[in-house]
């Protein structure tokens, strides 16, 4: 039988919470068994437990969960690599852009800051001086 794991040792082994399990399988990320009475039971596949560890990978690189299903079901999918492949670099390239337009405003802040701060300096220092 292959592996399969319960949504407490997956939330365990991920450092997660089960609500946060949940979550990604309402999102369609997860697809676990149901068993037991009214189907209350999940029973996670190794083939859960990949797309929950790509699932944080991807939420790590900054990427939705929308973005990240998108690439995962691809990657199910008995289609071309290729295409896969051309879909994550498109992804990858929009969030870079993303990224790199939120880095600059940051430095413009913290240069902003910086200014700020030795004016206030030669401020303080030009009032200690007049006591």
């Amino acid at each position: 039988m292959a592996n399969t794991y319960t949504i407490s040792e997956l939330a365990k082994e991920f450092d997660l919470t089960t609500r946060a399990i949940r979550f990604y399988e309402d999102m369609g990320l997860l697809q676990p068994e149901r068993t037991g009475v009214g189907g209350r039971v999940r029973i996670y596949s190794a083939r859960d437990r990949t797309r929950l560890r790509l699932t944080l990978r991807a939420k790590r690189l900054g990427l939705s969960l929308t973005e990240a299903k998108e690439i995962i079901d691809l990657y199910d999918s008995p289609r071309d690599t290729g295409v896969q492949l051309k879909k994550f670099l498109d992804v990858l390239a929009v969030h870079r852009k993303q990224l790199e337009a939120q880095l600059a405003d940051l430095q413009a802040n913290l240069e902003e800051v910086r200014d700020h701060e030795k004016e206030a300096r030669a401020l303080l220092l030009k009032s200690e001086k007049q006591k």
